[in-house]
């Protein structure tokens, strides 16, 4: 069983744009930076206001782990956790788990693509290689 995030005004459309197949981002409409966590107010230029976007998703791996340590028990492992680089949201990092990889093959500067999983009414977002 997953822990699940507490949705707030700022996180909801990034835990539910699963449902649409989207990962959405935060951006600030004054600077167009990207805001990861997301957040009200755009935290280098203090603006106020932002606007969500549906990135494509698509990104590299910047880092990553192979976790072989069963913590909880209906932990399934080994699994690789990852940080991803994305693409269309510059300084955005978004980390979650790696799926239908060869977890020896594994490696930074992998390409990957998002898709999501449903837990009650959180899409968490998982990445795989890029098709």
């Amino acid at each position: 069983m997953r822990i699940l995030p507490e949705l707030t005004p700022e996180n909801t459309a990034f835990w539910t744009g699963g449902e649409r197949g989207e990962l959405r981002i935060t951006f600030c409409e004054a600077c167009d930076r990207a805001i990861h966590p997301p957040e009200l107010t755009c935290p280098v230029c203090l603006d106020r206001k932002t606007t969500l976007r549906a990135v494509a998703g698509t990104g590299t791996i910047y880092s990553f782990t192979i976790n072989r340590q069963q913590w909880a028990p209906d932990m399934v492992v080994p699994f690789a956790l990852a940080v991803v680089d994305l693409d269309d949201a510059p300084g955005v990092r978004i980390t979650a788990r790696l799926i239908e990889v060869d977890l020896d093959a594994v490696a930074i500067g992998d390409r990957v693509e998002v898709l999501f999983e449903q837990c009650g009414t959180i899409w968490f977002p998982l990445f795989r290689p890029q098709a």
